[in-house]
């Protein structure tokens, strides 16, 4: 089963990839690695597809946690008592959190996604980990900086972590209304929005970049470029799931754990 996975991560103590579309057994339109009890899908599907990725990550699902992903900005630590959540059912998942952070070894935290913008941060010193959902409302919620306080009270410290940004929407592919880029100008006052971010699209329409949007807003949280990894790629690339490009539609993961010392 591929995955996108970074040797900058594996490097700095952690295992940080992203899975793709292939490799599952779900039926079409969740072809076929959908890894979402929330979508529709056959859940014995979804089981067994999480089943599988679990294992191409190496590790098995006992050790997963899925959180009930809200889109907002809230963080929740979780610890080894907490592994296996949600990963079954959605029932037990961890409430409503887009963020996961942990110091614990062995537990694989997951955000699932199809758009919006899947991102770990590493503290490789501290040995901190988060992952995090940012779609536009997320982001514009201040989901970076969320999630660094969260890492903060574990001993995290900006200037050491790293970021880890896994395919998004292309901005051709997510045109908004000023709402949007209020919202996210809002996010980063009193700076102004990066040019990047937002480029005019028509009356009351704009071209938005949630990539650069939280690239701005890791800078903004003291994380330098030089240690801001991407995936080079987007959900426009068909081996990933994007709701823009169809709907109903499957999820893709980023999963992240502490490696053991």
């Amino acid at each position: 089963m591929p995955l996108f996975s970074w040797d900058e991560a594996a490097g700095a103590g952690a295992s940080v990839a992203v899975t793709t579309r292939h490799g599952g057994v779900s039926e079409p339109p969740y072809d076929s690695l959908n890894l979402g009890l929330h979508v529709g899908d056959d859940p014995r599907h979804v089981i067994r597809n999480r089943e599988r990725a679990a294992r191409a990550f190496g590790v098995t699902l006992d050790t997963v946690i899925f959180a009930e992903q809200v889109h907002r900005a809230t963080a929740t630590e979780v610890r080894a008592q907490d592994m296996g959540r949600g990963s079954r059912s959605m029932d037990d998942a961890i409430p409503a959190s887009d963020i996961l952070v942990t110091s614990s070894a062995g537990i694989t935290l997951v955000i699932l996604v199809a758009d919006c913008v899947p991102l770990a941060l590493l503290d490789p010193e501290a040995r901190v980990l988060a992952a995090v959902h940012a779609g536009w409302r997320g982001t514009a919620a201040g989901a970076i900086a969320h999630a660094m306080d969260a890492m903060r009270r574990l001993g995290a410290r900006p200037g050491r972590t790293m970021a880890f940004l896994g395919p998004a929407v292309p901005p051709a592919s997510y045109q908004v209304t000023s709402e949007v880029t209020h919202a996210l100008s809002r996010a980063v006052a009193p700076a102004e929005l990066h040019p990047d971010v937002a480029r005019p699209d028509g009356p009351d329409h704009w071209q938005v970049d949630l990539i650069a949007a939280n690239r701005q807003q890791l800078s903004l949280a003291g994380i330098g470029p030089e240690r801001v990894f991407e995936s080079g790629t987007t959900t426009s690339d068909r081996d990933y799931f994007s709701d823009r490009a169809s709907r109903p539609c499957g999820r893709f993961a980023l999963m992240a754990q502490l490696l053991p010392t």
